[in-house]
């Protein structure tokens, strides 16, 4: 590690450790990063709360197409988007978000230099087709070794969430009861 990058690591390090101290009230810091493996010993240790969020699943990728959709002229069906939503398995909220700017520019494309002088309200809907198109030339950013790796990392060094809060993370029922 360079010299400069380890100081700055270093006085980082130091400031999480005062922070949230009774002299200056709470402080709730929050990191986030696809190389996980990377932390060292000292930064996991003043992350304690460590969480792996999944990408997301079918109905998750649905509902993030029908809000990237809503703000935009469009003629998909929701059972065009429930397809969408099928065919993007793998597809991270930023491939979403991407292969939705992607099919919302191939209207304004198909009108070439038309689309220069044209109304906003002229310009045709986004249709499933738009879709299709741009799903031929998009691929999931996130690769199975990498999702791999993570759930790996997060076995070794995550924190689980229950649903049932009666018990811990082990299985053992809570001191509360």
């Amino acid at each position: 590690m360079h010299e400069a990058s380890r100081k700055m690591k270093t006085e980082i390090l130091v400031q999480l450790d005062g922070a949230g101290n009774a002299r200056t009230g709470q402080v709730l810091v929050i990191g986030a990063t696809n190389l996980p493996q990377e932390l060292d010993d000292a930064a996991r240790r003043r992350f304690v709360k460590r969480l792996y969020i999944p990408l997301p699943e079918q109905n998750a990728r649905k509902a993030l197409l029908c809000t990237l959709l809503d703000k935009n002229k469009n003629s998909l069906l929701d059972e065009e988007i429930t397809k969408l939503s099928h065919k993007t398995h793998g597809f991270s909220g930023a491939d979403l978000k991407a292969l939705s700017t992607d099919a919302a520019m191939m209207p304004l494309r198909k009108m070439g230099v038309k689309a220069l002088d044209v109304d906003a309200a002229d310009v045709p809907p986004i249709t499933y087709k738009h879709f299709k198109s741009s799903l031929r030339s998009m691929n999931p950013s996130v690769a199975e070794a990498d999702l791999t790796a993570y759930i790996e990392w997060n076995n070794t060094y995550g924190n689980t969430c229950t649903n049932d809060d009666s018990q811990d993370s082990d299985g053992l029922e809570s001191e509360d009861e």
